[in-house]
């Protein structure tokens, strides 16, 4: 039992550190450019910009979306301008659906779940199963803004959140180097899973079996 716990410390701690990782910037996950929204009236608006300074680039959350994305026409906008008031800025309602007010000093308020009067459609701001940002967002003083498109020339926002908590064997295989690389050496948390006084297959195989069972159900590894 008391090896038992400790493989369970050993994969919290690392689920821990690296939901900590990927919360500090969890857009582009894949490196491809999937950080740009447009619109007519304003260009590019880039949700991850190589800028640095604290809050740059937007961070998704099954709660809320926070930090500050970049047009080149318009300059910031505020995705949390009042992060004391859970009422004001973009919200998520844990399945990907987005509401809410983003901020930019130099053209005002950005709808991310707007309304046309008298049209039935639904326009605003959501995020599928894979991460992938689409709908509308309308600023009244820009007009509208995409967040996907697949014309001439495709672009679309991206994030590493998820609705459904997906998982998949490079996940597996990330989680698994980092267990050998950081917690192998640690006497309080071994990389010796099975008792055996070794740190080979048989230790990735029960890490295996242990990620599958702490993953939360609906997890397509678990099905």
């Amino acid at each position: 039992m008391k090896l038992e716990a400790s493989i369970i410390t050993v994969l919290l701690a690392i689920l821990l550190l690296l939901a900590n990782f990927a919360s500090a910037e969890n857009i582009d996950p894949y490196e491809d450019d999937s950080q740009y929204a447009y619109g007519e009236n304003v260009g590019w608006l880039n949700f991850e910009p190589n800028v640095a300074g604290p809050n740059v680039g937007a961070t998704v959350t099954s709660e809320k979306l926070t930090g500050f994305i970049w047009a080149e026409n318009i300059g910031w906008l505020n995705l949390d301008p009042n992060d004391s008031d859970p009422n004001t800025g973009i919200t998520n309602d844990g399945a990907g659906n987005l509401s809410g007010y983003a901020w930019a000093e130099n053209v005002g308020w950005l709808n991310f779940d707007p309304n046309v009067p008298g049209d039935p459609n639904q326009y605003g701001v959501t995020i599928d199963s894979e991460g992938n940002f689409d709908g509308w967002a309308w600023g009244e003083n820009i007009g509208w803004i995409h967040l996907a498109s697949t014309a001439a020339v495709p672009y679309k926002v991206q994030t590493s959140w998820i609705t459904s908590c997906e998982v998949a064997f490079d996940d597996l295989d990330r989680f698994a180097q980092y267990w050998l690389e950081v917690f192998a050496t640690e006497s309080e948390l071994p990389g010796d899973l099975d008792g055996s006084g070794n740190v080979d297959f048989y230790d990735y195989a029960k890490l295996a079996d242990l990620w599958l069972g702490l993953c939360p159900p609906g997890w397509p590894l678990k099905e």
